[in-house]
């Protein structure tokens, strides 16, 4: 019963687009290109971003992550997130096992949405084409916008969210991948 109430919103979704597909079956047709196309897609970043993961997992140990992206990082964790956000490749949906990992390895939360929100804005591909498509004058401008108003976000969340749901999205992190056990491991 539980897996049936888990993957309950799918198959409300599948029998929905089922129902759509028959009575509108030129618009249904289109609707299943682009969900097949958007599926392949997925298929296609996911496992790298995984593989990835599983090495950060087993090669960066938590004390390494908590000393630079941790509670007491201050303004390197800041910048390391900036980094490994803007660094990323991939849509914004492969930042969240990403976070998901950091959240195993201790990050902190601020750092986390630091992260998310640089993967979503500041990616450095994205910034090169906006360069050569709307000039430098835009994309830095934009950029030197983004930037503060990331740290800004992150933080207001950081402040606004409980300490309670803090600690709840942290478990939930907990229970979704497995983390590699490490020698002298403790949690926080």
């Amino acid at each position: 019963m539980k897996t049936f109430k888990r993957y309950l919103p799918f198959l409300i979704t599948a029998a929905a687009f089922a129902v759509f597909y028959v009575i509108f079956r030129e618009q249904g047709k289109k609707a299943l290109d682009i969900t097949a196309y958007s599926l392949k897609e997925m298929l296609l970043v996911i496992p790298p971003i995984f593989l990835l993961l599983g090495l950060l997992d087993v090669w960066v140990p938590r004390q390494t992550m908590v000393k630079f992206m941790g509670e007491g990082s201050g303004l390197k964790g800041i910048v390391l997130a900036f980094l490994l956000g803007s660094a990323a490749a991939g849509p914004l949906y492969g930042a969240f096992p990403v976070a998901s990992v950091f959240m195993k390895k201790g990050v902190k939360f601020s750092n986390i949405m630091i992260f998310i929100g640089a993967w979503s804005t500041t990616k450095i591909p994205m910034l090169l084409f906006e360069i050569t498509s709307l000039g430098a004058k835009f994309a830095l401008t934009r950029l030197l916008i983004d930037i503060p108003g990331i740290i800004m976000i992150a933080f207001a969340l950081t402040g606004l969210i409980s300490r309670q749901e803090k600690e709840r999205i942290f478990a939930n992190a907990m229970d979704s991948v497995p983390v590699a056990k490490e020698k002298n491991d403790r949690q926080p």
